[in-house]
C-alpha cells in the first residue's frame, strides 16, 4: 500500500448535487425551489413568528395582569435566617457588607427583613426595609434597627 493507492471506503463519499447549473444537471430552471412566490426568490428569509396569515400565537393568547416598572424587588430574610446567621458567623450587625461578603445576597440587591421565626440574639440590623413584626421582635431581643436609604 502506498499513498498513491489510497481511496476512501466504498459508499463513504457522496457527491453533492449541483443546483442551478443548467437543464442538463436535472436541477436547472427553478433549482428545486418551485414556481414563483417569496420562497423561490433569492434573499428570502422567513419572519420570526410568522404563521402564514394565521393570527400569530403571540396575538392569540390573552394578555393578563400588569407589570409595574417602578416596583422595588427585595431579597427576603426572615428572623429564623438571621438567627441562623448569628449562630453560624457570629454577626453582631446584619448589614450589606456582611451579607455580600458571605454570599447571602448580591451586591446590588435590596434586603427586607420579615417576621417569620424566633430571634433570641441581640443584633443591630442595617437593611433597606423591615416589617413591623420583625422590627418589634428585634427590638424586644435588645437589638436595633436602622434603614438604609436608596
Amino acid at each position: 500500500m502506498e499513498l498513491s493507492n489510497l481511496k476512501p471506503a466504498a459508499g463513504s463519499i457522496k457527491k453533492a448535487k449541483r443546483i442551478g447549473r443548467g437543464q442538463g444537471s436535472g436541477r436547472g430552471g427553478t433549482s428545486t425551489r418551485g414556481h414563483k412566490g417569496a420562497k423561490s426568490r433569492s434573499g428570502y428569509k422567513r419572519k420570526r413568528g410568522h404563521e402564514g396569515g394565521q393570527m400569530p400565537l403571540a396575538r392569540r393568547t390573552p394578555k393578563r395582569g400588569f407589570n409595574n416598572i417602578f416596583r422595588t424587588e427585595y431579597v427576603a430574610l426572615n428572623l429564623e435566617k438571621i438567627q441562623a446567621l448569628v449562630e453560624k458567623y457570629g454577626f453582631e450587625t446584619i448589614n450589606m457588607e456582611n451579607l455580600t461578603k458571605h454570599n447571602i445576597v448580591g451586591k446590588s440587591k435590596k434586603v427586607k427583613i420579615l417576621g417569620r421565626g424566633e430571634l433570641t440574639a441581640k443584633v443591630a440590623v442595617n437593611v433597606h426595609a423591615i416589617s413591623e413584626t420583625a422590627k418589634s421582635a428585634i427590638e424586644s431581643a435588645g437589638g436595633s434597627v436602622n434603614l438604609i436609604e436608596g
